[in-house]
């Protein structure tokens, strides 16, 4: 499709030519590359329908641990080794549910099951407060192992130390610890903030205060407060009004993100409406926990694959310029 043809003459060297008979030109074909930019997008509409193929109709994972992050990484370790997962791969359940962030983790597995071989494994472990028990399990084509870890009694936790890392501008960090100063005040003697300068294993809660700067890649925690800005995850992220109080929301490989303009709180009611909010949403769990147990295959067949919608889209627009291109170069 990208040759084109080229006319030459071929020329004899003689003396003169006023008594030779007329004879037509002979064309030569010469082979070269030609309408480059329809050759570039016909290779990426190959390239597209090739993945989109792979996609729909080759798994390509293996045996998989999806991992709670803000799960205890000790406890986590002990039931991957005696579980048998100890190689298999891992991968983060907030990063694989970003794009819905109350999504539950079983739902989601059952929509993207077609991405595992047929002779995968399954595991998941994570906290008693992160996986729902619906009504009905969700029939599965490979086996799947839950290692839930249950909730601790109300009673067990009733002294409890909420390490907080905070990052901010001198300007601004006595606001902050005033504000943790009175969720101290608000919990009384069970409940204790402590502020830190970094993140460690134990820490709840990640404050991001610091415009225009990205956290480093190794903070980790189960919940983040920055700026409706702060954060490339927070682009499209939905919004909710709790309290009076307006978050972005988004889950995130690094933890679940709360953004908002209303802290740190500059009066004992904002203080009060971000605590209150706090304790209603980041402490709330399911109903009915999900409990650790193995499901067996239920069914032979695989699920429907449900390829990125992105693919369609890039297909749909590389087909549209590669016809447009097709008939310029006709006329």
């Amino acid at each position: 499709m990208h040759r084109q043809k080229r006319q030459r003459l071929k020329a004899e060297p003689l003396a003169t030519a006023r008594f030779l008979p007329s004879a037509a030109p002979e064309q030569l074909r010469v082979w070269r590359w030609s309408d480059l930019l329809l050759l570039l997008a016909r290779c990426l509409l190959l390239l597209a329908l090739i993945a989109w193929l792979a996609v729909t109709v080759f798994p390509w994972r293996g045996d998989t641990v999806l991992v709670d992050a803000g799960v205890d990484q000790a406890w986590a370790r002990q039931q991957i080794d005696s579980a048998g997962f100890g190689a298999a791969a891992r991968v983060t359940m907030a990063a694989a549910m970003e794009a819905a962030m109350e999504a539950d983790i079983l739902p989601w597995l059952h929509s993207h099951e077609h991405e595992w071989r047929g002779d995968a494994r399954l595991l998941i472990v994570a906290d008693g407060a992160k996986v729902a028990m619906p009504a009905r399990l969700p029939q599965f084509a490979h086996a799947l192992t839950l290692r839930i870890k249950a909730p601790l009694p109300k009673a067990a936790v009733a002294n409890t130390e909420h390490r907080i890392a905070l990052a901010t501008t001198p300007e601004r960090a006595a606001a902050w610890h005033a504000l943790f100063a009175a969720f101290n005040l608000a919990g009384g003697a069970t409940q204790r903030y402590v502020v830190a300068d970094a993140p460690d294993g134990k820490t709840e809660l990640i404050v991001w205060d610091l415009p225009g700067s990205a956290p480093p890649p190794a903070w980790r925690a189960p919940l983040w407060w920055t700026a409706p800005d702060a954060l490339p995850e927070l682009a499209a992220a939905p919004s909710l009004s709790v309290n009076g109080l307006t978050l972005k929301y988004a889950a995130t490989a690094r933890g679940r993100v709360w953004a908002s303009s209303a802290w740190p709180a500059q009066d004992g009611d904002g203080a009060r409406a971000i605590y209150e909010t706090w304790q209603l949403l980041a402490h709330a769990a399911p109903a009915y926990p999900a409990s650790s147990q193995v499901l067996d295959a239920g069914r032979a067949a695989m699920p429907g694959a449900a390829p990125a919608a992105w693919l369609a889209w890039l297909l749909l627009a590389l087909f549209s310029l590669e016809r447009i291109l097709t008939h310029a170069r006709r006329h």
